[in-house]
């Protein structure tokens, strides 16, 4: 099973170029945040045209998850109880190809001490309990994203530079370590230890041209899981610009193969 994670910034600007991944890369699977669109208003049926079924978590502007697949997910749930803000649309999850699938998208936090970076702790306590209690570890679970966390120095291009900054401040990164140690492994890092890894890039100062980014798009996954994951790529070449599908994302799919 080929899974799929990927930040659009927008389904509908981003379109023409979801779907030509999804006929270049064939996968089974394909996870999407930051849609920012309602349910209503998604683009359901050009998707569907190609051959996918979608089950879509949407709000107007902002946020927005979404799990397209060849197969009808079944199981799909919007959220998560104990979410501190409910009426942000960041998760949804389902079961495709015998495996748990939790599409996140976690909250930013916009800078260390802001009201914004407090809530993104308190919600990623939320969404940790959640796993932890209603989730097993025995068990084929993959949880997939935009974490908006950068898990070590070597996700960075200038860890001094980002140093206690938001998307790398210790508590982020203690609490991916604690639900990580709940039996999750980061599933890119049991194929690669290099450094250099990036799946999200700066729009501004050709950040993308010279090297600037940070991996914050992540595959979790169950000892099942981390078992049956044969491959994990970023596909760059989609963060470039492409004659006649539009202006790119500042984030990059990332692509695992799963043998189910």
């Amino acid at each position: 099973m080929k899974v799929v994670t990927w930040n659009v910034n927008s389904i509908r600007t981003r379109l023409p170029r979801l779907l030509a991944l999804l006929e270049r890369h064939d996968p089974d699977v394909v996870c999407l945040q930051e849609t920012k669109v309602v349910d209503e208003v998604f683009p359901r049926a050009e998707i569907e045209a190609a051959g996918w079924r979608v089950a879509a978590f949407g709000q107007k502007t902002y946020n927005g998850v979404a799990i397209l697949a060849k197969e009808q997910p079944a199981g799909v749930a919007h959220g998560f109880p104990g979410d501190p803000v409910p009426e942000q649309a960041r998760v949804i999850s389902a079961d495709c190809g015998g495996i748990r699938v939790v599409d996140a998208y976690v909250v930013n936090g916009k800078a260390v001490g802001d009201e914004k970076y407090d809530l993104k702790l308190r919600w990623l306590d939320a969404f940790g309990a959640w796993i932890r209690d209603q989730h097993d570890p025995q068990r084929p679970l993959l949880i997939v994203g935009d974490f908006n966390i950068a898990p070590e120095d070597r996700d960075v291009h200038d860890p001094e530079r980002w140093k206690d900054k938001v998307l790398c401040s210790g508590p982020e990164r203690e609490w991916l370590r604690g639900l990580l140690g709940w039996g999750l492994r980061d599933l890119q890092r049991l194929h690669t230890q290099e450094d250099g890894l990036y799946s999200w890039w700066d729009y501004r100062m050709g950040a993308f041209r010279r090297g600037w980014g940070l991996r914050i798009d992540l595959m979790l996954g169950t000892a099942p899981v981390a078992a049956a994951c044969a491959a994990v790529e970023i596909d760059r070449e989609e963060r470039k610009e492409t004659t006649g599908e539009g202006k790119p994302s500042d984030h990059a799919p990332v692509i695992a193969e799963i043998n189910v």
